[in-house]
């Protein structure tokens, strides 16, 4: 109990320190990186010592961060870190006993763990509430949006002179036109990135309490499709609704783009050089991410005609073994 406190408490510490690095007088790579994982020592808590640690853990953080920055800025890191490292770390490690088939004849115990398909899903419904959240603090309309951070800005500009009239109006113009894809692509992305490097470091040092998912299974519940193509119709209504559908949209797809993924490594296993041919379609999409299109396209088709599933019933058995 003793070692869980002493974990819970480095965690949070660890993690309130790594995400007050955006309050920096300066930005930069480091910096930037050292926000993104902030949420990753609460989930390797979790994942490697049990939610009582994380708990802990996103307490003491919460503390730290407000005793140092007040209560607004413990709010932003409870909604922006804490919360959705304890929910994900939980989920990861929900599961209930099943019993199955076992070679003697009697009923073996297993354990059904919470699809990771379903924690996508999860990751990308974080990623929508964050998005709205930070676009409905600025204002409810896209007139008043784009006014309030015309008005920071500009307050901002007057104390170190970096920023010009055009180079605010221009940032401001961007920003009402890619925050509803950029925001919700970023939170997923870094949140898909610290939970699959918890659960590698848990498992490297052998405290991750569950096996290791197959990833080439991944699949989203039905409904992810109908919600997908309902967003993408509202999406051209216009106005600020229209940003929140394609805030929907965007994160779905990438939802589906991890699908895509996972079909694409099962499609291949017949292929020569397979290694190779997967590493270029991974640092293609990386260098051109307007490609993630293409690949969510191929998880929506997995989704509707079952790729995965025939190709695998179409593949010879395997030879046995003397």
């Amino acid at each position: 109990m003793i070692a869980s406190i002493g974990i819970a408490l480095a965690a949070g510490s660890a993690s309130a320190l790594m995400f007050a690095s955006v309050l920096g007088a300066r930005t930069s790579l480091l910096l930037a990186c050292l926000v993104s994982l902030a949420p990753l020592p609460l989930m390797l808590a979790g994942l490697a010592w049990g939610q009582l640690t994380a708990t802990i853990g996103a307490i003491v953080a919460a503390c730290l961060f407000g005793a140092i920055f007040g209560l607004p800025g413990c709010i932003v890191f409870i909604v922006g870190v804490a919360l959705p490292a304890w929910w994900l770390s939980h989920l990861a490690m929900l599961g209930r006993p099943t019993t199955g088939p076992a070679s003697q004849g009697e009923d073996r115990l297993d354990v059904e763990w919470y699809p990771v398909g379903r924690i996508l899903i999860w990751i990308a419904a974080i990623a929508i509430l964050t998005t709205a959240g930070l676009l409905l603090s600025l204002g409810t309309d896209i007139e008043t949006i784009g006014g309030t951070l015309r008005a920071g800005l500009l307050a901002a500009s007057q104390n170190d002179g970096r920023l010009t009239a055009d180079d605010i109006e221009l940032f401001v113009k961007l920003f009402v036109i890619m925050a509803p894809v950029a925001l919700p692509f970023g939170i997923m992305m870094t949140l898909m990135l610290n939970l699959w490097l918890a659960a590698k470091v848990a498992l490297t040092s052998g405290h991750l309490r569950r096996p290791w998912p197959d990833f080439r299974s991944i699949a989203l519940p039905a409904m992810s499709l109908v919600v997908l193509s309902v967003a993408i119709a509202f999406s051209f209504v216009g106005g600020l609704f229209a940003k929140m559908a394609l805030t929907v949209a965007t994160a779905l797809l990438l939802a589906y783009a991890m699908v895509g993924f996972a079909a694409l490594h099962v499609l291949t296993l017949s292929a020569r050089n397979r290694a190779f041919w997967l590493g270029c379609v991974y640092i293609v999409t990386f260098m051109f991410s307007g490609l993630i299109v293409v690949m969510a396209l191929l998880g929506i088709a997995d989704a509707l005609f079952g790729l995965r599933q025939r190709f695998l019933q179409s593949r010879p058995p395997p030879l046995p073994v003397s």
